[in-house]
């Protein structure tokens, strides 16, 4: 293993898709991530699908995929008290532990977190859930969906106030699973000093709340309520999505220097009456709208874009996800990596998004990743490393 973690050991209770995104992280970044499942089908993510791949004895779910690079399975039934004491002893040399289930379950389990930190005082525990672990729903489950639906987000996504969308991909889960990593970075750096693990705490809706931005103080400073609105920003303009001959484009003018360079490389009037300002075009924003699409009306999409760029104004297309693979600044930046699974062979997965540099300049990003593991793949040399050590 190489990466600034490669001396931390994680062991991951968690299933599904936060705590694995986080522990993924923690791979990435060079630490051993030994994945615990349960021995009944494991984590419930390696069932999600259509679309599966490979033989159908061995099929492989690409969402477990997407999420459980750099890491060894192990199966254990934690209600067995052999499989139990095995836990406690990966506990035993562990510097991180992450868990996702519902408040109370580990209790339940006889591995509460105040009796796994009393074994090891070093032990960082990163528990994230969907609501809280306290307060008066803390206990209730959390899935994403319903998570940007309660934390706002849904209200703030679609065509309009009365067409509430979710992200298009479990971003409250995702985010969660950031931050969770985040903060157990900051626990570690923190154990320098003291020499003792803490908990660290997230849940899906902190982590949506927690990317509110502009829009989370437009109400808690403006009183202003936000609402869906569409491709257009809410605070900016013009920023968004501008129709064209032959599709569309996008623009974001986030200064008045590049309004103006953007209405002389468009032979449009800046000072326009009601359009002067950023806060004036905000308000006259379906007047702005149709004076840009006038505009682009007898271009296609392709010399807009090549135009828009030699004026000097921030501008881009909307890709399909097969052409954002294919993109040749997509693979300058390590964001594809090539593994070999043990029953898939070489396949090619999303990479992270974190590079490396030393103070030469020389690149140290890891590159040696590990395919996501079947179930159990590493039980027999996770057991035989407990017992040589």
């Amino acid at each position: 293993m190489t990466g600034p973690l490669s001396d931390v050991l994680v062991v991951d209770l968690s299933r599904a898709l936060a705590g694995p995104h986080a522990t993924m992280m923690l791979g990435d970044l060079g630490a051993r991530v030994i994945k615990v499942e349960t021995p009944s089908g494991g984590d419930d993510t390696r069932g999600w699908g259509p679309p599966f791949v490979g033989e159908p004895d061995a099929r492989q779910s690409t969402y477990f995929l997407s999420t459980n690079r750099n890491k060894e399975s192990i199966a254990l039934d934690l209600k067995n008290d052999d499989d139990r004491a095995l836990l406690l002893r990966l506990v035993d040399r562990a510097d991180v532990l992450v868990e996702n289930f519902r408040t109370g379950v580990l209790e339940r389990l006889g591995l509460g977190i105040e009796s796994l930190q009393e074994r090891n005082p070093r032990l960082v525990v990163l528990s994230i859930t969907g609501f809280g672990h306290d307060g008066p729903e803390g206990g209730r489950a959390g899935y994403d969906q319903i998570a940007q639906g309660e934390a706002g987000l849904m209200s703030l996504t679609g065509s309009g106030p009365d067409d509430p969308q979710r992200v298009g991909v479990p971003i409250a889960d995702l985010l969660s699973g950031m931050y969770g990593a985040y903060g157990v970075v900051a626990a570690l750096n923190e154990r320098h000093r003291t020499g003792r693990g803490t908990v660290v705490r997230t849940s899906l809706l902190a982590s949506v709340v927690g990317v509110h931005a502009f829009q989370g103080t437009r109400w808690t400073v403006a009183g202003e309520v936000g609402r869906a609105a569409g491709n257009h920003h809410p605070s900016i303009a013009p920023y968004g999505l501008f129709r064209c001959r032959d599709g569309s484009v996008q623009i974001a003018l986030g200064s008045e220097s590049l309004w103006r360079r953007f209405c002389a490389g468009f032979e449009l009037d800046p000072e326009a009456e009601g359009l002067a300002t950023n806060a004036e075009r905000v308000g006259a924003r379906a007047r702005v709208i149709e004076i840009i699409e006038g505009a682009f009306a007898e271009w296609d999409s392709e010399a807009l874009l090549a135009r828009l760029a030699e004026v000097g104004v921030p501008a881009g297309k909307v890709r399909n996800l097969d052409e954002v693979y294919a993109w040749d600044q997509t693979v300058s930046q390590g964001l594809l990596v090539d593994v070999e699974h043990s029953t898939l062979g070489p396949i090619t997965l999303p990479g992270p998004p974190l590079r490396f540099f030393a103070a030469d300049g020389d690149e140290v990003t890891r590159r040696d990743h590990l395919a996501p593991p079947v179930l159990d793949q590493h039980g027999g040399s996770v057991r035989a490393w407990l017992e040589e050590s």
